[in-house]
């Protein structure tokens, strides 16, 4: 393999534009990574949605795993690193005509490429207005892009935060824009250990394009979200990473996972533990509703939950969606206690084969 090319500072940022707006066309350009897997979870109804997705636009998306949550009609969304679009474009179906979508990135070539195919998705999905915009800007300056405080419902991200040498801007920044009970759902690239120190400052900017030199230890995440102020990151969904041979040797066994997390930024007041009720009343989620890896609601199922998942249904937009305060004697399952290790799946499932 070739000495690594180092960059530091605002070099990254720059590195990272050149990567994403004219190194690569498409995924088959990348070097380190074998092909990101894909999410088991995915809804029928995204998975139909993807097949509706221009082809050009396939072909130009990056990400690494699942960051549409259930229950978005009618929501404020923002996109972290849209890219191509992809995803902003399937949201803004979802969220309706009620709805709106932004997509933010650095790369001029992306936003220009993502803005040719608003309006073929527009008539594809039926809008008759569109609901999308595309803007340039940063994710840890949001600010600075126009993104107002306290205005959207919903951000997402995928494979993108670990693209940036400033996670901790990006989510102090995300937490800004978002109203409360809102939530960041995203995905992105994890490492089983802290970084090699030899590997951080190779700054290789394959490595870096890839994902791979800024994928977080996922302890870290929880010590950013707590500094921040989010809750506690909730575990949606995880799959493992595997890396070409001829990269392999650089991270000396660190092993790298896709994961998706949720984070929900609460108000002051938090509720104590309760006994809820779902209803069925979100869409394509009649029967139960998958909140995160460890807690699955039963429609017409009384479930005791702790205090922090409490304070998030209640505050959140899944508030309309359950019942709350129910008699303790009817509760017939308590949550499951928040488990945000995505090696511990990774290890769970390998075992169960």
């Amino acid at each position: 393999m070739a000495t690594p090319t180092k960059c530091t500072g605002d070099e990254i940022v720059e590195n990272v534009k050149e990567f994403y707006g004219k190194t690569i066309s498409s995924r088959d350009d990348f070097k380190a990574l074998v092909p990101c897997p894909r999410s088991s979870k995915t809804p029928k109804r995204i998975t139909k949605l993807i097949g509706q997705i221009h082809d050009d636009v396939i072909s130009k998306y990056y990400g690494c795993g699942l960051c549409i949550p259930s229950c978005v009609e009618g929501c404020n969304v923002l996109d972290l690193g849209s890219g191509a679009g992809r995803d902003c474009f399937i949201v803004s179906k979802l969220v309706g005509p009620s709805g709106r979508v932004t997509g933010i990135d650095i790369t001029e070539e992306q936003i220009s490429f993502a803005n040719q195919y608003k309006d073929y998705h527009r008539e594809k999905f039926g809008l008759k207005e569109n609901n999308v915009d595309f803007v340039l800007g940063y994710m840890e300056k949001l600010a600075e892009a126009g993104i107002d405080s306290d205005s959207k419902d919903i951000i997402i991200s995928n494979c993108v935060v670990s693209l940036t040498a400033d996670k901790p801007a990006v989510l102090r920044e995300g937490y800004r824009a978002l109203k409360t009970g809102g939530e960041i759902y995203f995905s992105d690239q994890y490492a089983d250990r802290p970084m090699p120190e030899k590997v951080k400052k190779s700054n290789d900017k394959v490595l870096w394009g890839e994902c791979l030199l800024g994928a977080l230890y996922w302890k870290e995440l929880i010590d950013i979200a707590e500094e921040v102020g989010f809750s506690t990151p909730r575990l949606v969904d995880a799959s493992a990473i595997s890396i070409s041979e001829e990269y392999q040797k650089v991270f000396e066994g660190t092993q790298f996972a896709s994961a998706t997390y949720r984070l929900f930024k609460l108000p002051e007041d938090r509720s104590s533990e309760t006994v809820a009720r779902y209803r069925g009343t979100i869409t394509d989620n009649s029967d139960q509703l998958t909140f995160d890896e460890n807690n699955t609601f039963k429609t017409g199922q009384f479930v005791k939950v702790d205090a922090e998942l409490a304070t998030i249904l209640r505050s959140s937009r899944y508030a309309s969606h359950f019942d709350f305060d129910c008699d303790s004697d009817l509760a017939e399952s308590a949550s499951q206690p928040n488990d945000p290790n995505p090696f511990a799946i990774l290890t769970k499932s390998t075992c169960s084969k």
